[in-house]
């Protein structure tokens, strides 16, 4: 709220476009994916207060506590219940209020959910090299099939987040002799813009190369400038518009259902850990692998390697048996 009472009749209208300024910085503090799942986690909690006629806003402890309870009950996991747990705290703080989910007994009932489910990440499946080659093969020699064959390319050589594809402009890409660079504006841990060079390097073989999957697409796409991946309609007719995050999970998981795998495991992740996966199997060392994805954390990244060494270094494999 404005301090009106306190400030003189010419100032006032100033301080109100100072306000809609911050009020528009504070919003893009936070990823629009973030801001969107908060939303969704706090009107999951609020229709659950609604409907068992507790107060949402301020929320006692208690409540908070046997909503997770609730939750726990229902099938979620701790995963989803810690980001809820966040977008309540949150919601609080936007309100004015403090947040009450540091209170007793919210720790207490979440360390014994955390005990009890246990905390193990279920991870999709990585898309590894091999899945790629015959997820491309499988593509239509259509408009639709080159576009993919390109989002597919592109994706699993740069390691991209389906954030990054989609967020991709035709000026961020620039050719060399070597193959393209890529200029990533933002991405998940770069939400302050500070940007990042991807190079994509040309491919051995002609029909899985991501520079020539690229150049084939805006071709024949006939795309100049903007969103690099765009929807195409029925007819054949390329939109202005950028192509969403949902778009290419539901790519990304039809072809991969195309050739016989379960679309079930399989995400708009499952280039990213396929790239991680494929290339720790080569033998390519950490740090060039973390280089090319962007990842800032060496934890969440041996997460994604740990299932592709477990049997290139395996102390049971010398057992004799």
């Amino acid at each position: 709220m404005l301090p009106a009472c306190c400030a003189p009749d010419d100032v006032v209208p100033e301080l109100g476009r100072l306000l809609e300024k911050a009020n528009g910085y504070c919003r893009a503090g936070k990823a629009d994916a973030t801001r969107q799942a908060y939303q969704k986690d706090w009107h999951d909690f609020a229709r659950w207060c609604l409907t068992v006629g507790l107060c949402a806003l301020p929320a006692d402890p208690t409540s908070i506590a046997l909503y997770l309870t609730a939750q726990a009950e229902t099938g979620h996991c701790v995963t989803t219940l810690t980001r809820r747990l966040t977008a309540i705290g949150h919601a609080h703080r936007l309100a004015g209020h403090a947040s009450p989910t540091h209170d007793a007994p919210v720790p207490e009932v979440m360390a014994g959910i955390r005990r009890t489910l246990g905390t193990a990440a279920h991870g999709v499946d990585a898309l590894v090299a091999d899945d790629i080659r015959r997820m491309v093969a499988g593509q239509p020699d259509t408009l639709q099939g080159v576009r993919n064959r390109a989002l597919l390319l592109l994706g699993f050589a740069g390691g991209f987040r389906r954030s990054e594809l989609v967020g991709l402009d035709i000026e961020d890409l620039q050719h060399c002799a070597e193959g393209l660079c890529l200029t990533l504006r933002r991405s998940k841990t770069d939400q302050e813009g500070q940007g990042r060079q991807v190079a994509i390097p040309y491919g051995q073989h002609a029909e899985t190369c991501p520079v020539r999957a690229y150049q084939d697409w805006v071709t024949r796409a006939g795309i100049g400038t903007g969103p690099v991946f765009r929807p195409i309609t029925r007819h054949a007719t390329v939109r202005a518009s950028r192509l969403t995050g949902h778009a290419v999970a539901i790519i990304i998981k039809a072809a991969a259902e195309a050739v016989g795998l379960d679309p079930a495991t399989v995400s708009g992740h499952s280039l990213r850990v396929g790239h991680v996966t494929t290339a720790a199997r080569a033998g390519v060392p950490t740090h060039v692998i973390m280089q090319q994805t962007g990842h800032r954390s060496e934890r969440v990244f041996r997460r994604y390697i740990r299932s592709a060494g477990l049997f290139a270094e395996n102390s049971a494999a010398g057992l004799g048996l």
